[in-house]
């Protein structure tokens, strides 16, 4: 909330997207960004602490911090700045129960569910901390996550961010 009031996502750019998956944005090396640079790699100087809670999953809409991976980030701490919009897909009775196996994550009847029907990303559950939902707009998620990219998943143009806080 802070970084929104402080117009720090302003013209920043979603500079990962990968259609079925996810939509990613928050690097502030991204506001006029020349094309073809790579993104991903800054943020505010700070991480937040991982928080995992099984009533947020990733489900379809599912907005998460991003962050670095295991191997440089043990504690999953989140990026204190660059976040993703889960657009993800659906997944059979059958996926799940590998992912179950896999990961030893034990998705509720609930969560089964919106996985099967509304679709997500259940593989990063968690793995990475779920803060937020789209609750209207669905479909702009799926616009953005339908643009053409290049090399790193940028967009071939621009997605702009314009961010405000709603009470």
């Amino acid at each position: 909330i802070k970084l929104v009031e402080d117009g720090f996502y302003e013209d920043l750019l979603f500079h990962r997207v990968i259609n079925s998956f996810m939509i990613q944005g928050g690097d502030p090396e991204s506001r006029d960004a020349a094309p073809g640079k790579m993104l991903g790699g800054s943020g505010p100087g700070y991480t937040v602490p991982a928080e995992f809670k099984a009533e947020n999953f990733h489900k379809k809409g599912a907005v998460a911090g991003a962050r670095l991976p295991d191997n440089i980030n043990p504690k999953k701490e989140s990026s204190g700045s660059q976040f993703y919009i889960v657009q993800g897909r659906a997944f059979s009775d059958m996926e799940l129960n590998q992912m179950e196996k896999s990961t030893g994550v034990k998705y509720t009847a609930e969560q089964r569910d919106v996985y099967k029907t509304i679709g997500g990303t259940p593989h990063l559950d968690n793995g990475y901390t779920v803060f937020g939902e789209v609750v209207e707009g669905l479909d702009v998620v799926d616009k953005i996550a339908a643009a053409k990219t290049v090399r790193g998943d940028r967009p071939l143009e621009d997605i702009k961010m314009k961010m405000k806080i709603i009470q």
